[in-house]
C-alpha cells in the first residue's frame, strides 16, 4: 500500500505529491521559502493565481502577510474571490504582529464569520513555514499509516501551539490538550463538535468549533 501513500493528488490544475509542497513564484526567496527548503519538497511554479502554496490533498495555503494588511483591501479581494471561485480547501495564515494587530479582529471577521475559512494567526513567516510543514508531515503521515498519528504524545511544535492558543476560550493548557488528542492543527480544523467535547467540555467545544466553521 506504500505506493498509494505516495501517489499524487490533483488540486485543481496543480498535482501535487505528498510530501510535497508547490509554491507561487512570488515566494521565492522569501524567509517562509528558506524554512521550507530541506523539510519538504519545494516547488515553484509560475501562474497559480491567488494560492500561495499548494499542499496535497486538495489543500492550500493563502498566505496575508504583514505588508499585505498594512497595504489595504487587495487581500480581502483575494480571498472572497479564491472563496467563490474555488473547490479547495483554503487555509488562511496571517501575520499577527504589533503593526498589523489593529487590523486582526476585521480579518478574523472576514474570513471566519464571512468565509467560512480556517485562520491560523503567526507571529512572523517562520512561524507561518513550521504549520506548513506540520500540515505536509501531517498528511504524508495520515497516507503511510492512519493510526500513527492517535498514537504520538510528544509536545506540539511552539507554532502549532501558539495557533491553537488563538482560538477564543482555548489558553495553554487547553491548546496542549488539544492538540496531544487530536496530533495537529490539521485534524483539530476537522474535529467534530463531540471529539472536542471529549476534551474540553461543552461551553469551550462549541466556542472552538464555532470559531473554526461557522
Amino acid at each position: 500500500m506504500t505506493t498509494k501513500a505516495n501517489s499524487p493528488v490533483t488540486a485543481g490544475s496543480i498535482v501535487v505529491p505528498y510530501g510535497h509542497v508547490i509554491g507561487n513564484e512570488k515566494w521565492r526567496g522569501s524567509e517562509v521559502a528558506q524554512r521550507l527548503q530541506g523539510k519538504v519538497r519545494l516547488i515553484f511554479e509560475d501562474g497559480l493565481g491567488l494560492v500561495d502554496f499548494h499542499l496535497s490533498n486538495r489543500t492550500c495555503i493563502l498566505l496575508i502577510s504583514e505588508a499585505d494588511l498594512v497595504a489595504g483591501d487587495e487581500f480581502k479581494r483575494r480571498l472572497v474571490k479564491f472563496r467563490n471561485t474555488s473547490s479547495l480547501r483554503g487555509i488562511v495564515i496571517v501575520e499577527k504582529t504589533q503593526i498589523s494587530d489593529q487590523y486582526y479582529l476585521g480579518v478574523q471577521k472576514l474570513v471566519v464569520l464571512e468565509l467560512g475559512m480556517v485562520l491560523l494567526p503567526v507571529a512572523n513567516q517562520g512561524e507561518a513555514s513550521q504549520l506548513i510543514i506540520q500540515l505536509v508531515r501531517e498528511q504524508s503521515r495520515d497516507r503511510t499509516n492512519p493510526f500513527l498519528g492517535k498514537q504520538r504524545t510528544q509536545p506540539a511544535e511552539p507554532a502549532v501551539l501558539q495557533a491553537a492558543q488563538h482560538i477564543p476560550g482555548v489558553g495553554k493548557t487547553k491548546a496542549l490538550l488539544l492538540l496531544q488528542r487530536f496530533g495537529s492543527i490539521h485534524r483539530l480544523c476537522n474535529a467534530s463538535l463531540s471529539e472536542l467535547e471529549q476534551v474540553v467540555g461543552h461551553t469551550v467545544a462549541q466556542q472552538i468549533y464555532t470559531f473554526l466553521h461557522s
